[in-house]
Parts: C-alpha cells; structure tokens; sequence
C-alpha cells in the first residue's frame, strides 16, 4: 500500500499473516480491493498471501486460510502487509527478520496491520516513522519501542511505510488507497457496496467517545474519567479531581456511585491495573517497572491490588 506505485495493472499487494492473526482486519484491507475490481471490470489489485513457512496460518477466531507463498519463495512486491494480533512477537523468527529487512532494502514499502507494527519494530524497521495500532496495544508499544512516533489514529499512510489499527480500520485503509489511486468515485461505490456508511480519515478516532463508552453525557463525570485516563503513572488523588473538574469530592463520590455504579477511587485503580495486565501480557519490562508505570509505590501493593483484581499474581500473569 504505497503511495508512489507505478508500476502495471493489476497492483500486487503481499499479505504476510502471523498466527493468530485478526482475520477481521485481513479481509477489512481485501474486500474492498476486490469490490473495486468488479466495479472497474479490470484487475486493479492482486493480493498474494504469505506465511512463514507456506504453511496454512490460523487466525485468532480458529479459522485457518491457505497461504501461496512460503517467505523464502514469494515474488517480488511493492508492498507487504505484516498481519497480527494476539502475541504477534511469539513465531518472530530469524530468517523473517532477515527477510524483512531485504524487502525494505529493496525498496519494498512495509506496513503494519493491528499489531504487525510490533513485528516490524522489533525487525528494527519502523525507525523514523510515525505508525498507530489498535488503542487497546499501543501503550505496551509506546513503553517497549518509545523512540517511535505513535498516535492513536485509524491508518497511517506515509511515503516509507503504513499502518492501521485494525478491525473495520483495515476497510478504510483501502478504501483511502483506492481513492488516491482510481478516484474519489469508485471508491465511494466500494464503500457503498460494503454498506460502509462513510468513508473515514486518519483523523477520525478509533475509540467511542467517553460519554458513549460511559453510557452518560454529564460533563463533569467525563472530564474527571478522561483526567484519570491521562494520568496512569503518577496519579492524581480524588480530592485533586473533584478541584480540576470544579465541583466538591462528595460531588463526585456521587456521581460516580450514581452514573457508573462504582466509588471514583476503584474507578480509577480498574484503570490502572487494566493497563498493568495489557503491559505484563504484550511487553517484557520487569513487573516492578510495570508497577511503578501504572501508579503503584511497591511490588507489593501492585502484587496484592493485581490479585484482587484478577485472581492471579502479576508473575503468575506473566508466566
């Protein structure tokens, strides 16, 4: 998904699928270029699956998809999809990362979908780049690879490589590339054909707002939830939220009892240790390091909030 092809018709696109990959994401970027084909009445597109070994790849949902071509044997692209989710770095292997690192050398433009940003990252190929992921990974990405530029976007289209968040994020990606290379038309067609109301930009956000997640629109209730989102390592007492968002601490004791159903200072601690389970699960810092970035003092206050919370300690997490 390059920006600057130019080469014949049909554009050949490699799609190289992790196990365990989001088979939403894989046929979100597909789709909309096959539509596009049928509506053209040409062959715009080509798409080539690859795997490792060329072996079959299952996806997070159980389904497995033939691959045509083992990483040793697929033809030269122009560019190539690095598709992930769930433990994208558990089959990284050394003859990939040399295969990677040849294709970027040979001027093929590499991408990320979901996580395979994690994939090329650690392939040391994302160096200079601003790239995004789906929301829920890209904290455990910003504090192992914290030299790349993340935002938290729908796709990342750029001259060196791109990347998306996945899901239906995927879809739009696609449709953004039909569009800079047959034509706003035939890519509004496409979307329409995928019953895709709209065709988003990067800068449309990949989360709900907080007052459809929260399931309330009063304001001060949100702001006081964005500020405990903002403020994960070191953070903020409940008297110095109730002062930020202008009303008194038993204001907001209850309207949080009210609206959310939960005291504001377990509200904010769910936070906390969720983010602590998405570090200890997708990075490999120290847990006491994890601890300390997620707002706890000590190993054991994190260990026993962890416990209490998940039914588990944070190494046997790990483990």
């Amino acid at each position: 998904m390059r920006l600057d092809y130019t080469g014949p018709l049909p554009e050949p696109i490699g799609f190289l699928l992790m196990p365990r990959f989001s088979m939403m994401a894989f046929f979100s970027a597909v789709e909309p270029l096959r539509i596009a084909n049928r509506i053209a009445g040409r062959a715009l597109f080509a798409w080539r699956v690859i795997s490792q070994d060329g072996a079959p790849v299952t996806a997070s949902n159980a389904m497995t998809l033939l691959a045509d071509d083992a990483i040793a044997s697929a033809p030269a692209l122009p560019s190539v999809a690095v598709c992930a989710s769930f433990e994208p770095e558990a089959t990284l292997s050394r003859p990939l990362i040399r295969w990677l690192n040849r294709l970027a050398n040979a001027d093929c433009v590499l991408g990320g979908i979901d996580t395979g940003s994690v994939v090329l990252a650690s392939a040391g190929l994302l160096r200079g780049q601003r790239v995004t992921l789906h929301w829920e990974s890209l904290p455990a990405f910003r504090e192992r690879f914290p030299a790349i530029e993340t935002r938290e976007a729908l796709f990342e289209l750029g001259p060196r490589g791109f990347s998306c968040a996945g899901g239906a994020a995927a879809m739009d990606m696609s449709l953004d590339l039909i569009a800079r290379r047959h034509g706003e038309a035939l890519a509004t067609a496409v979307s329409e054909q995928l019953i895709h109301a709209r065709m988003r930009t990067p800068h449309d956000q990949q989360r709900m707002a907080l007052s459809q997640r929260l399931g309330t629109h009063k304001h001060v209730l949100i702001e006081a939830v964005a500020l405990m989102e903002a403020h994960i390592e070191a953070p903020l007492s409940i008297e110095a939220l109730a002062h930020r968002v202008g009303i008194s601490l038993r204001q907001l004791q209850r309207l949080f009892e009210r609206e959310l159903g939960v005291r504001p200072r377990d509200h904010y601690l769910n936070l906390r240790l969720a983010r602590a389970r998405q570090l200890l699960l997708e990075t490999d810092h120290d847990i006491l390091g994890i601890g300390l970035a997620c707002g706890f003092a000590s190993a054991s206050s994190f260990s026993r909030a962890y416990r209490q919370r998940y039914a588990e300690s944070p190494r046997d997490a790990r483990r």
